[in-house]
């Protein structure tokens, strides 16, 4: 049992029956009233994303949930398939279980797949990747601050904000978990 203001980003619990991840926490602390922590939170099982808010010293259930590492293999039209390196048995996984993760994945990358009570539920990427840019408009020459920002479209079709002087075809590190631009990487 954790009380509800050590859970952060990442925490897993159980509400009722179900399972939940953390994805947001927020510690308040206003005049007269009492702490409370804002969470977003979503479900395991259904895949639904939810706010509450609990007093910072309500008990939490916590729970664990099992990793397996897994290598993405390809997409049949309603499931993504991952192999287990080790034991080559294929799991899959449907579009809304994978959340943001559909952004990054290409073939061969390497992951873990997240399981609750031996059933998967998710995938975890590491939390940087490098992608290349396929697409972006010409920054303009001399700006190099960096806080300028435009569009870029990846080589998975998923579009980041990058600063002016990244040009198209350069490789990015991107991260994952808030899907910002990190650096250029020399390839």
């Amino acid at each position: 049992m954790k009380i509800a203001q050590e859970l952060r980003a990442g925490s897993t619990i159980k509400i009722g029956n179900d399972p939940f991840v953390i994805q947001k926490a927020e510690y308040n602390k206003s005049g007269r009233n009492a702490a409370v922590v804002k969470f977003k939170m979503k479900n395991l099982i259904t895949g639904n994303i939810s706010d509450a808010v609990y007093k910072a010293d309500d008990k939490m259930e916590d729970i664990r949930l099992d990793k397996v590492k897994a290598i993405y293999s390809y997409n049949d039209g309603s499931f993504y398939v991952f192999s287990n390196p080790e034991t080559w048995d294929q799991i899959e996984l449907k579009d809304e279980d994978l959340g943001d993760a559909l952004y990054y994945l290409e073939e061969g990358m390497e992951l873990e797949v997240v399981y609750y009570e031996s059933t998967p539920v998710a995938v975890e990427l590491p939390t940087f990747v490098e992608r290349e840019i396929v697409y972006t408009e010409p920054g303009l020459r001399g700006d190099t601050t960096g806080k300028v920002l435009k569009p870029a479209k990846l080589n998975t079709g998923f579009e980041v904000q990058v600063p002016l002087f990244v040009e198209q075809g350069e490789w990015i590190k991107i991260d994952t978990r808030t899907n910002e631009y990190v650096e250029r990487i020399k390839k």
